[in-house]
């Protein structure tokens, strides 16, 4: 197999996965749902880049992360141990370039993985940048995935990534949303003293503890705070977050939250504090705790302090800061994908990973449908509820359509439903790869319909026909959907 080089794009000839017997797959499904091998791609990448100008490369800042985690990955390992091909056939290696490569050495990143306490694999993509020469708005990285004994993964891409020249120093309008942060988006912080490179810090969480990283950052949803409320409380609200107002920043990936802090817009060290207008990429922020005497989030090389700020004597609207209170705010984007060949005999590379945005029940009785909705769908997928396999119609790469199986499909102890079932939705490939989400499928009984207790001790024991006439109505008419992500 051919592995992807920068030199060369990669171009594999897509074929039909081998198909598996039904009840081998149907046995695999059920113990894959007792003890799942998942295998996750983590892709973390800035909404934004700044396009490079010259000779002058501007590398993507943060950089592009990957992370590897699930038990499948240790599973897969053993396997590919197990055939004898020594310690070094594992190892899972990686490019990562822009879509729509070209030839150049430049334009793509080898990916080497290493393993962190937490059991992940992590890498990252530093020296990636956008030449002036292209000239498109938006672009995708590209991330390729092989173990190093040759085996291809597969090939998964990032979100859309908008192009842009230099931060806007204009005053922002919330007319160009575009390049606004929104309350509830993720977003990552770095701090540059003197400007330089190198010396770049991200905000970052470990052990429970904020620090600044100079390898690793973490993505951080900001919420905007409703200030009418009691400080003790923390209800948030929607809306484009401004330069004044109080938010609180949480980490996606531990829930480690700071205090409340009031967002202000920094120019030449100073924090104005009379300025009030929506915060836009790239934009230098600082942050200055509620209720705080001119406090202010601050890194000291790799610790995260509070360094309190000196008043302005000529200017009450200024406080001054120094190089560690001064951080740099942009946009993050994460796309996950999850899958698992632990039961499969996969030759063909998993990709492309489909992933499930919604889900939308049309219809009712025997004819119910279901539409999955999202993105990289194709022919050879069918949709599962739990470990019981729905008839599916592939409509494009981001819809497929099923037919919703009967409740009675999973088995006679569901024959009378009672009480809500829930069973996981599932994507799996002809060859028996699983692609697990996030979705899952619930059946509820309609309260009117259930018999009480003292009602069925008043059927007779022969009444088989009329039990059978009311769960033939139970089946057909009470299920819901619930959809949890």
């Amino acid at each position: 197999m051919q592995l992807f080089s920068p030199n060369i794009p990669c171009k594999t000839q897509r074929v039909a996965p081998p198909h598996m017997t039904a009840p081998q797959l149907h046995s695999d499904v059920r113990r894959y749902l007792q003890l799942p091998a998942d295998q996750t791609v983590l892709i973390l990448h800035a909404k934004v880049a700044q396009k490079s100008y010259g000779n002058e490369k501007r590398f993507f800042c943060p950089p592009p992360c990957v992370y590897l985690s699930g038990p499948g990955w240790k599973l897969k390992q053993e396997q590919i141990k197990a055939r004898g091909l020594g310690e070094a056939g594992f190892r899972v290696c990686g490019y990562m370039g822009l879509d729509s490569m070209g030839s150049s050495l430049m334009e793509t990143q080898k990916l080497s993985f290493e393993e962190q306490p937490d059991a992940k694999g992590f890498s990252c993509a530093k020296a990636l940048y956008i030449s002036d020469t292209d000239k498109r708005k938006h672009f995708r990285l590209v991330l390729k995935l092989f173990f190093s004994n040759g085996q291809e993964i597969g090939t998964f891409h990032s979100k859309l990534i908008k192009v842009i020249s230099k931060p806007s120093q204009k005053k922002q309008s919330l007319k160009n949303t575009d390049l606004c942060i929104s309350s509830g988006s993720k977003v990552s912080l770095f701090n540059r003293l003197r400007s330089q490179t190198v010396s770049t810090r991200y905000l970052s969480v470990e052990g429970g503890a904020f620090i600044a990283s100079a390898r690793q950052w973490a993505a951080f949803t900001l919420h905007l705070a409703d200030e009418r409320c009691p400080r003790s409380e923390f209800p948030l609200r929607e809306g484009y977050i401004r330069y004044g107002s109080v938010v609180r920043l949480v980490c996606t990936a531990s829930g480690v939250t700071l205090p409340p802090l009031i967002i202000r817009k920094v120019m030449k060290q100073y924090a104005m504090l009379d300025v009030d207008e929506p915060i836009s990429q790239l934009h230098k922020c600082a942050f200055q705790f509620q209720g705080s005497d001119r406090m202010y989030l601050c890194l000291s090389t790799d610790k995260v302090i509070q360094f309190q700020a000196s008043p302005c004597p000529k200017e009450a609207n200024r406080e001054l800061l120094n190089d560690g209170s001064c951080w740099t705010i942009i946009s993050t984007e994460t796309v996950e994908y999850t899958f698992s060949e632990s039961l499969a005999c996969v030759r063909e590379p998993v990709s492309p990973v489909p992933l499930i945005a919604a889900l939308q029940l049309t219809g009712g009785g025997d004819v119910a449908m279901l539409e999955v909705q999202g993105e990289y769908f194709h022919a050879h997928l069918k949709v599962w509820f739990g470990d019981v396999e729905a008839e599916t119609m592939y409509r494009s790469p981001k819809s497929l359509l099923c037919v919703v199986p009967d409740v009675s499909a999973f088995g006679s102890d569901w024959g009378w439903l009672r009480y809500p079932i829930t069973v996981p939705l599932l994507l799996i490939r002809d060859d028996g790869l699983i692609y697990s989400s996030s979705f899952t499928f619930t059946y509820t009984p309609e309260q009117s319909c259930i018999p009480g207790q003292q009602v069925l001790s008043d059927v007779p024991q022969d009444s088989d026909k009329l039990l059978d006439s009311i769960h033939q109505e139970f089946t057909r008419t009470n299920f819901h959907l619930f959809m949890q992500t």
